[in-house]
Order: structure tokens, then C-alpha cells, then sequence
């Protein structure tokens, strides 16, 4: 039996970015997550919550995108299996403010900063961000902490609005196997009898649930093929 390359899906990203260890923890609910390839075709996007953790992210949003960055490295690793390239490059963008439009976030910032004119940058974005993402969001925009709300230009708030819609990240690789909710490959399903899950190479040998190149997103999708599979080829070699 021929059996397709094995990838972790369903898995923890591990990214490049050295802030995201300093978040381990933090869990942000409410964004939405975009994976980008490197010509910036989007790959994944979903809305819901995620997890930093001291290596990455993580969390439910993070773990159905996985399962895209998965499938995009093993293409990638087909095509260029003789060029020896480990990985594609693949890039996360978090919108930190999925339900406001550009238009309606810019607002929204002028409101902040009219409110708060003779304060400092620093002490004026508490209310758009939980604490511990505060530093980063200072770091990441450019922006001194110190300089006066009154002294922003409207440049700097609209990358920093840019930034709040598209914090970005890159992905290094998946997590490990011993992370993972499941894999992705396995015996290839062609040469499997789907009315039996009987192996059409050797009669009397049955396959199911994830020893088959079958995946599916978080959501007990997974649990329902291994119970699915398991009940079939079960009562079809008790029947024979």
C-alpha cells in the first residue's frame, strides 16, 4: 500500500516573531486570522479566538488554520522536493478589529486621540488592546510612547491603524507531531473500497479513522471519520 507523506495538522504554529513569546498566555477573542502565501494569495481566513504561547500561537482559530498550512506544504514539498526547500513561506496577518471597516477604526482612533489630546501615545491606547499587548502594539507602530497625542500626524494613526488590521507575523513551521490533534496523509484512500473500507490490494484487511490520508478541521469532524470508518470496517470483516 502506498502511503502519502505524513504532516501534523490541527497543530500549534510556530512563528519567527521574538513578541509573541513575551505574550505567552494572552488569548484574543473576537479577531480574525488570514494566511497569506508568499505571492500574498490568502490561503486560510476565519474569525474567532486564538492563543500565544511561548512559541507561537495556538487555539482553535490557529488549529483549523494549520490544517491549510498544511496542505500548502505538502504541495509545496512535491514541487520542490528536488530543490530541498524546507518550508512555504507563509505569512499570518490578525485583525485585531475584524467588526470595524478601515473607514469606521480611523474614526474610531480620532475619537481616542481627541479625547485624550495632551496625553502621552503610551498612556492613550489602554482602551483598544488588553495590557500585556500594549508594548507590542507601542513597538511594532513606530511611534514614540512618549510623544503627545496632539503631535501624531495623520501618517502615523493611519499605520497604526493599518498595523491593528494587519498585525503580522511569519510562520516558521508547524508544531511537532506529539502537538498535533491529528495527521495529515496516511494509506492512500483510491486503493481502499469505500463501501468496506476493505484494501483492494489484499482482500481482508480493512483500514480506518486516521491511518487513512483523511483529515477534516477541528469540530469532532475527526472523531466522527474514526467512528464512521471504524463501524464499517468492523461489520464488514465480521460479515465476511
Amino acid at each position: 500500500h502506498h502511503v502519502t507523506k505524513l504532516y501534523p495538522s490541527l497543530v500549534p504554529l510556530r512563528t519567527e516573531e521574538d513578541w509573541c513569546h513575551e505574550l505567552m498566555g494572552l488569548s484574543l477573542k473576537n479577531i480574525e486570522i488570514t494566511i497569506k502565501n508568499k505571492k500574498g494569495k490568502k490561503v486560510y481566513s476565519d474569525f474567532g479566538e486564538m492563543l500565544f504561547t511561548h512559541f507561537g500561537v495556538s487555539g482553535p482559530l490557529v488549529l483549523s488554520a494549520s490544517s491549510y498550512y498544511s496542505a500548502q506544504l505538502a504541495k509545496w514539498t512535491k514541487k520542490n522536493e528536488k530543490k530541498k526547500l524546507s518550508r512555504p513561506e507563509c505569512r499570518i496577518e490578525l485583525n485585531l478589529k475584524p467588526a470595524l471597516t478601515a473607514e469606521q477604526l480611523d474614526k474610531r482612533l480620532l475619537r481616542e486621540f481627541d479625547s485624550q489630546k495632551n496625553k502621552n501615545f503610551g498612556n492613550a491606547i489602554d482602551g483598544l488592546f488588553p495590557a500585556r499587548l500594549i508594548p507590542v502594539m507601542l513597538e511594532l507602530s513606530g511611534i514614540e510612547p512618549e510623544k503627545k497625542v496632539h503631535e501624531i500626524t495623520k501618517q502615523e494613526r493611519q499605520k497604526f491603524a493599518a498595523l491593528i488590521r494587519k498585525l503580522p507575523m511569519k510562520v516558521e513551521k508547524t508544531g511537532e507531531f506529539a502537538e498535533a490533534i491529528i495527521t495529515r496523509g496516511g494509506v492512500y484512500v483510491k486503493d481502499v473500497n469505500p463501501s468496506t473500507m476493505e484494501s483492494k490490494r489484499l482482500p481482508g484487511l480493512y483500514f480506518a479513522g486516521e491511518v487513512l490520508d483523511v483529515d477534516a478541521l477541528t469540530g469532532g469532524f475527526n472523531l466522527q471519520v474514526a467512528w464512521s470508518t471504524g463501524y464499517l470496517a468492523g461489520t464488514s470483516a465480521a460479515g465476511s
